[in-house]
């Protein structure tokens, strides 16, 4: 599947003017393909493409936890997972966990978590070029992370990733499938961009 078919067959956004394609296309399945392959050169992609996104004075705070569907850190993965997020991700064929460094040997990073939400942008917007789909999720226990991969005391883990490609949405559950077929929404542009004062719309 490349690009034009997650063009074709997904939910591209809704813009009041055009973007790149692939912002377009980039959404948040749940319905993911049990059988469905990540291959080895598209997870470098990804992976690649976080290592080049922007971050503070080249801090590159991001690192990643990847495990590979039926491999030890998959499943660890996975069982870090809230009940909910196990409903559906057990199809992923990758599982990621996001964490973020805070220190390095000048001391604390600046804005860390800024960096590593743009290396994990990098790395959906790759997945979407790589022709496969990218969730990530909040719904995970952290503590519980940092004692099942021995995290170092400056390693805060952020989010999980799922990868995978798109299944059909008979795959979820009732409740899940109407959320995956509903348009998608966000707040209007007048809501988020201001000029002069705060509230004055720039568009």
């Amino acid at each position: 599947m490349g690009l034009r078919d997650l063009m074709d067959d997904s939910k591209p956004a809704q813009t009041s003017v055009p973007v790149h394609p692939l912002i377009a296309a980039r959404w948040s399945p749940r319905a993911l393909d049990p059988k469905g392959e990540v291959d080895e050169d598209s997870l470098r992609a990804m992976l690649e493409a976080a290592r080049w996104a922007p971050s503070s004075g080249n801090t590159q705070p991001a690192r990643y936890l990847v495990g590979r569907r039926g491999d030890d850190t998959y499943e660890r993965i996975f069982g870090l997972l809230s009940k909910r997020n196990k409903g559906w991700a057990w199809s992923a064929a990758v599982l990621m966990l996001c964490c973020m460094v805070t220190t390095n040997e000048k001391g604390r990073l600046p804005v860390p978590e800024y960096g590593t939400g743009l290396a994990s942008q990098n790395l959906v917007l790759q997945a979407v070029a790589e022709g496969v789909v990218a969730h990530q999720m909040g719904g995970f226990d952290a503590e519980a992370a940092k004692l099942v991969f021995s995290l170092p005391g400056d390693v805060e883990p952020l989010t999980v990733i799922a990868v995978g490609v798109l299944g059909p949405a008979d795959l979820l559950d009732d409740e899940r499938r109407a959320k995956e077929l509903a348009p998608r929404r966000r707040k209007p542009l007048s809501e988020i961009a201001f000029s002069g004062e705060w509230g004055k719309p720039a568009f």
